[in-house]
């Protein structure tokens, strides 16, 4: 009978849970708040889709100006995500990005984190 009231209760608390308490269950782990933000995001992804990008390139792709790419790229190459490689093209500078083995896998953390969280929210 014990087990019975006990099995009860612990159904009721788990209707009670909050969304935040069941998402928290489903992927505990924090959300990389480097990556997080808008414009970090994007330019991982565009290097995860292609081998290098320019400077000139990601700024058309993410539509931003020269220093919010630039401020941006530079907290992800601290992070060791990007590197940065410059050289000139005739007389030109030539800035280049490329996503490290270590940016690739904390992209991929951070969506199956997010997709964790999706999930959890659908079946709620």
């Amino acid at each position: 009978m014990e087990a019975e009231q006990m099995a009860k209760q612990n159904a009721l608390r788990q209707e009670r849970r909050s969304p935040a308490q069941s998402i928290a269950e489903v992927a505990p782990a924090k959300l990389d708040r480097l990556i997080h933000e808008r414009l970090r995001l994007g330019i991982l992804s565009a290097l995860a889709a292609n081998e290098s990008l320019t400077f000139i390139e990601l700024k058309k792709l993410l539509k931003t100006t020269d220093g919010n790419l630039s401020v941006h790229a530079r907290k992800l190459e601290d992070a060791h995500y990007i590197t940065c490689t410059k050289s000139f093209e005739g007389r030109l500078p030539k800035t280049e990005y490329r996503l490290t083995a270590a940016g690739r896998r904390a992209l991929e953390r951070y969506l199956d984190h997010m997709e964790a969280l999706i999930q959890a929210m659908r079946e709620r």
